[in-house]
């Protein structure tokens, strides 16, 4: 099946960082650091991190987190729970900024 984005090319991402070794060993060194056990386990990380997939529409993300929450002992049902969290703040989001559309509404007289 041939899609847009190439599950291939999740193995491909460490060549982003080829052209600006420097910033790419920073960037990696910083994201190692944040899924370390912390005030949250890198099992919560990892969730968030899921969620946060898809509110961003990161096909990569979602399959990696996804993989990544199994291995910590994730189950379905949490997963799919922690989408609905993330669609229900990304929902309320774009509502709120209706406030913004009265507010010029307003301005403009109308």
């Amino acid at each position: 099946m041939e899609t847009y984005y190439n599950p291939a090319d999740l193995a491909k991402f460490a060549t982003v960082g080829e052209e600006s070794p420097e910033l790419w060993k920073k960037f990696m060194s910083y994201y190692g650091e944040v899924f370390k056990d912390g005030a949250l386990t890198s099992r919560e990380k990892a969730l968030i991190a899921l969620a946060v997939a898809h509110v961003v529409q990161c096909p990569y993300c979602i399959e990696a987190y996804t993989e990544d929450s199994l291995e910590k002992g994730v189950n379905e049902e949490q997963m799919t729970e922690a989408i609905h969290v993330a669609s229900a703040i990304r929902g309320g989001a774009t509502l709120v900024h209706g406030v913004q559309m009265k507010n010029i509404i307003k301005k403009l007289g109308f």
